[in-house]
């Protein structure tokens, strides 16, 4: 094998800017790998799913969608601009119907998101946990779930947060483990112990 057959199989990454990509290079820089994100203005990309990670989301949009009123729309792992340098994808959003503009589209703007939930895991603990809750909370989205696996039983644990218009900073106003029932941004009502049989 020769030195220029080991160069040619590298991966070319991609160089940023001097100050950072923008949510414009996000959507038009070649060959990104799928979910990449924009924090901050740097790109990052994300490790393969997990089971509990791929279920749970699929547990949450179903039970979601099951009581969503007319208005609203429940999309997965979309792309939510909340400013210039940051467009991270939420594992599921609520989001306001009239932004939605067709097949094609790829991202919504922070001021139709209703709801942004992130599933936890290993490689984005800390982004979950504090650095996406922050950047939501300054964009002025009005409810963030954060869901984590629990202990011996491998359910979700869903932690509710809502807005504090004056401080622009999330409270924690519930922990819910077998059912999640909440009345914002709308009446939902999702046993949690489904996932059992996903």
């Amino acid at each position: 094998m020769t030195a220029e057959s080991v160069e040619h199989r590298r991966p070319r990454w991609p160089v940023p800017p001097q100050d950072g990509y923008t949510v414009d290079d996000l959507f038009t820089l070649p060959d990104l790998p799928p979910h990449t994100e924009l924090i901050d203005g740097s790109l990052v990309f994300v490790t393969p799913q997990r089971a509990f990670h791929a279920d749970a989301i699929d547990l949450l949009v179903s039970g979601l969608r099951q009581s969503v009123p007319p208005g609203f729309r429940v999309k997965r792992e979309m792309t939510v601009i909340l400013d210039r340098r940051n467009g991270p994808e939420p594992d599921v959003s609520v989001i306001r119907t009239d932004a939605i503009t067709g097949p094609g589209q790829t991202s919504y703007e922070a001021k139709d998101v209703l709801l942004a939930i992130e599933v936890v895991s290993p490689d984005s603990e800390s982004r979950d946990r504090t650095t996406k809750p922050q950047k939501y909370a300054a964009a002025g989205i009005a409810n963030f779930w954060r869901v984590e696996q629990g202990g011996s039983s491998g359910r979700p644990i869903i932690h509710v947060y809502e807005l504090d218009p004056m401080t622009k900073a999330y409270v924690h106003v519930g922990m819910h483990r077998e059912r999640i029932k909440v009345d914002k941004p709308y009446s939902i009502d999702i046993d949690l112990t489904v996932i059992d049989n996903l």
